[in-house]
Formats: structure tokens, sequence, C-alpha cells
């Protein structure tokens, strides 16, 4: 597995909303200009989208954000009663500054409902393999009301996830460590921490009688509440008039015994939260989070007193521009 220079993987997250939410045209200006200052290793959007006329709103990001960036997508069309234009695929892009090995797209199922909206639209789970990492980018059923669509959604990514990673989190024997890095998954999850879906991706309740685990960034190593839309400070959500909440997450799995400290959530901070350039980015706020890869020393008294002053980048200079890698 490839690392970072420091031993640190900077993951971000945003729900870029290219389609639906005004303004995309300047917005994606301020995404550029925030990934130059965060320097990430890792992106995952939502919300992204193409059609046979128009190139992929990710792919402009990483056409124009500095350095070279490799990116895969995935997505598919909105029901016609929708959207008409069957050539349209909506859904999540990740990019990696490493090349992607693999990358498959999973259409999230929703549950029997009166309400037709939530099979009409294309829920996602994307997953892409770079530099031995498995990361993964999720949208899911958006409406307060709809937590019966994504209690399934999160069940089928928990089943998904664990038939990629095989054997790769199973619980090592006595006195053993775990070699490879835990599992990233980043997304507009719609759901607030109390929820039973957030929950259950915690291990804090059972769904379909079992659990599983997965760190919550933002539990672990945030700071406040952490709200991701919040009408007083996004106009793009007061507009919508939603209610302040916190429902975009980066999930990192169970770090438990894993060789060189891999895995720990040493931050977890707001990113696109307010303007670099003019415009709010989207109508969502993101996250930037610090994931230990791997350290020399499996002393943990080293790392708790010179984590952040080792471990944890400075936003460095912004590097030549090279042509853009898809998929």
């Amino acid at each position: 597995m490839e690392t970072t220079d420091s031993g640190v993987l900077r993951v971000v997250q945003l729900n870029i909303g290219s389609l639906l939410e005004p303004g995309w045209a300047d917005r994606r200006h301020e995404v550029v200009a925030w990934i130059g200052e965060l320097s990430p290793d890792i992106v995952c959007f939502q919300e992204v989208w193409e059609d046979a006329q128009t190139p992929n709103s990710a792919g402009w990001v990483a056409e124009h954000a500095s350095g070279t960036w490799h990116l895969a997508f995935g997505g598919d069309s909105f029901d016609p009663s929708l959207w008409a234009d069957a050539s349209l695929r909506f859904g999540s892009a990740i990019l990696s500054r490493w090349p992607i090995d693999s990358s498959a797209y999973v259409r999230l199922p929703v549950v029997p409902d009166d309400d037709p909206f939530p099979a009409q639209v294309p829920w996602e789970l994307l997953h892409a393999r770079t530099a031995g990492l498995d990361v993964f980018s999720a949208h899911l059923a958006a409406a307060p009301t709809y937590g019966h669509h994504r209690q399934a959604q999160v069940v089928a990514i928990d089943d998904y996830v664990r038939s990629v990673r095989g054997d790769l989190d199973a619980t090592p024997p006595l006195g053993a460590k775990r070699d490879a890095m835990p599992a990233i998954l980043c997304g507009d999850f719609n759901a607030e921490p109390d929820s039973d879906e957030i929950r259950f991706l915690c291990s804090l309740t059972a769904l379909d009688g079992r659990t599983t685990f997965w760190q919550d960034a933002w539990r672990v190593a945030g700071t406040g509440p952490g709200y991701t839309q919040d009408w007083r400070t996004n106009s793009i959500a007061d507009g919508m008039n939603v209610n302040r909440k916190r429902i975009d997450y980066v999930f990192v799995g169970d770090p438990f015994q894993r060789r060189g400290g891999a895995g720990r959530v040493l931050s977890a901070d707001l990113a696109f939260h307010d303007s670099r350039t003019g415009p709010i980015a989207s109508d969502h706020a993101g996250l930037a989070v610090d994931v230990l890869q791997a350290r020399e020393t499996d002393d943990a008294q080293d790392v708790d007193q010179r984590g952040h002053r080792r471990l944890r980048r400075s936003f460095p200079r912004r590097g030549q521009k090279r042509p853009r890698m898809y998929r």
C-alpha cells in the first residue's frame, strides 16, 4: 500500500450539488480553491453528473484543481418522469492522487412505498480501490421521512463492503496485528447522528438482527455540533429552508489491532463552509479528516504526545497543474 510522506491520509467529503442547486458554474471555482487549500489525498463527491453533451462535473474539478487527480465516477439515470434525458448519469465521484486500480457502482435499494419518489432517484454507492485503499462514496434517500429506505440502504452498504473486503477486517488471533488499512466510507447520508441508520453503522443499534462498526470521524475527533447544512451560514440552505443538521460523514473502519496504528482518526474539521472566491461551494458543508495510515512505532504515548505536530500536514504549496486522468 502506498502511503503519504507524513503517514497521514487526508480525506475530503462534499456533496457538490452540481445538478439541482443553483450557481454551479461559479461554485465549482470555490470547490477548486478549497481543494488547493486542503491538499487532500482522497476526495469524495456526491450529486455529480454528466450527459451526452456535458462533461462530468467532478471531472471539471479534477482538471482545474492543483496536482494530478485520478477519478472514478458511477451514476445512473433518473426515472423519465423526473428527468427526460436518458443519457444523464447522476451519482458519486472519487478522486485520488494515486491511480484508480478498479471501481464499481452499486445502485442502493429502496423499500416498497406509496411515495414513488425514492424509487425514481438513483441513490448510490461507489467503490474505488486506489493505492491499496478501499474508498466508498454514498448518497442515501433524502427526505427526513425516508429513514426506512435509508435503513435498507445502510444494510446493503454493509453487505457490499463485507463482500469487497473479504478477510481484511477479520479479528486477528490473540497478540497478532491486522495489516490492512481499514476502509473509508464517505457520503451524504441524509440522516442525523441519532438516527437508526447512523447508529447501525456505529454499532449502537442492530438492523436485520446484526451490527457493524465504523468510526464516525466527527464523533471521534470533531468539535462542536458539526452541522453540514445550516441556514444561518449557508445562503443556499437558507433558500431551501432546511433545518440545521449533521448529515454528511466520513466513516473509517475499525482500527483495532491495525499495524502501526492504521485507521486512527486524528482530526475532523468542517470544510467548504465559508467562501474563498465569493460564492459558497454547495448547500452542504464538507469535511476534512486526517487518518493515520501507519507509523514506525507502536508506542501510543509517542503518537499522543507528538501526533498532530509530527503527523498532521500543514497545507502545502499548490502543485503544478497536470492533465486529469479518468476512471
